[in-house]
């Protein structure tokens, strides 16, 4: 049976802006331009004052006005990517790249020297922040979709293992959001079918989703 490794990065650009400027840890700020374009990362607590990425900055600056603004530094960026990815290596012989913070891994192989898939993600986790000073969370399962939603679910810093028999009471609760591919449109008329739950989708009728998404 495969097993995936999905990392992630934490608020990538963000956090390799803490590491070099740590003044600005536990403060709201996020990664952008002053006064125009957009935010491309957000730390966690300009995230609680709903700062996101891809938001317009006068958004963001309207909604959290105290967030420090740090211009972006994507050599610096680009740099701290090779290294996460040469860490991947390190565990696995497979390694897709999904973004340039986050990545697939076939962990397969891995678990003769590691012994289990969660020291395997330990590993993983405890390298990236001994070498690059930043955090990122892990998710692993039998494929990419499962993995990919483990680590959406356990962010920040993070590492959460699906085993197969526990796929459908991980998966079950999410909300219909949480799955990939699901965007606001996609939800908004799952919401009108009364369908919230991963759950719920699993027990309408074929044909419902049929008639309200076509063919």
């Amino acid at each position: 049976m495969p097993l995936v490794m999905h990392v992630d990065m934490d608020s990538f650009y963000a956090s390799v802006e803490l590491r070099r400027r740590p003044d600005l840890r536990g403060r709201p700020m996020f990664v952008g331009g002053a006064t125009r374009g957009v935010v491309l990362s957000a730390t966690y607590e300009a995230r609680a004052y709903g700062v996101k990425s891809g938001m317009p900055t006068t958004t963001a600056r309207r909604l959290c006005p105290q967030a420090v603004v740090v211009p972006p530094d994507f050599d610096a960026y680009a740099a701290t990517s090779r290294g996460v990815f040469e860490i991947f290596e390190t565990v696995s012989a497979g390694v897709e790249a999904a973004s340039i913070d986050e990545a697939f891994c076939d962990i397969e192989g891995a678990l003769l020297q590691y012994g289990s898939p969660r020291q395997v993600g330990e590993q993983v986790r405890a390298l990236v922040a001994d070498e690059q000073g930043i955090t990122c969370t892990v998710g692993i399962a039998g494929s990419k979709f499962v993995a990919k939603l483990a680590s959406a679910q356990s962010k920040p810093d993070g590492l959460r293992v699906v085993a197969d028999d526990d796929i459908v009471s991980f998966l079950h609760p999410l909300p219909v959001e949480a799955m990939w591919g699901v965007g606001e449109a996609t939800a908004a008329k799952l919401h009108r079918l009364g369908l919230r739950t991963v759950a719920d989708l699993a027990y309408v009728p074929r044909t419902t989703l049929q008639r309200a998404f076509g063919t």
